[in-house]
């Protein structure tokens, strides 16, 4: 007879998201897990697998998360533009917001560990092709609605906003971001709209 989970999964994964998010990979010990997530170690272990499991699986769920509400805004009906900048808007306002330093997950994760860990680069990689796609998508959307010039090459604006996005994340880090940020977004959006 199995023994029933004295936690619950679901929350020990977001407990484990939070604390990988603020300290990191290698500054996470498993005893930090134990402590933080309230589990027994034994528990840790039968249920996540190593603490490199336990940290893909937290990433993964972290990358779902971000990603679908990624899409959902992209994917509003209307102006592809308006929803392009509004996803700028966006990410200026949650890095100069509450996440401040802590940052994406996903960002974090691609400084720490890429490119030598295989299973956290798919996860990674994943979620920035979900993004370019969801963002190839949009633009096509302003192209269609005669928001872009007729030659412009969403695919191509997309993987330039991709790295715009991800470059957002890293200034973030810094200490006097604020400047730099809305002037990278305002520089990306004219490049857009001319």
């Amino acid at each position: 007879m199995s023994r029933v989970k004295e936690f619950d999964v679901g929350e020990a994964c977001e407990a484990a998201l939070a604390l990988f998010r603020r300290q990191g990979y290698e500054a996470t010990s498993v005893s930090d897990l134990v402590t933080h997530l309230g589990v027994a170690k034994a528990s840790l272990y039968a249920t996540f697998g190593t603490k490199h499991d336990l940290y893909v699986a937290a990433l993964k769920r972290y990358a779902e998360q971000t990603d679908a509400r990624v899409v959902a805004e992209l994917s509003k009906p209307g102006s592809g533009v308006a929803a392009v900048k509004r996803l700028l808007d966006g990410y200026v306002a949650d890095i100069l917001g509450e996440a401040g330093p802590i940052g994406c997950f996903v960002v974090n994760a691609a400084i720490e560990l890429l490119p030598h860990d295989p299973a956290v680069a798919r996860v990674v990689e994943r979620s920035w092709d979900t993004l370019e796609v969801a963002l190839t998508m949009a633009l096509e959307r302003a192209k269609a609605q005669d928001e872009l010039s007729a030659d412009s090459d969403p695919a191509t604006i997309a993987r330039f906003l991709l790295t715009v996005l991800q470059g957002l994340r890293v200034l973030g880090k810094g200490s006097d971001a604020a400047d730099r940020l809305h002037a990278a977004v305002s520089q990306a959006l004219r490049l857009i709209q001319d």
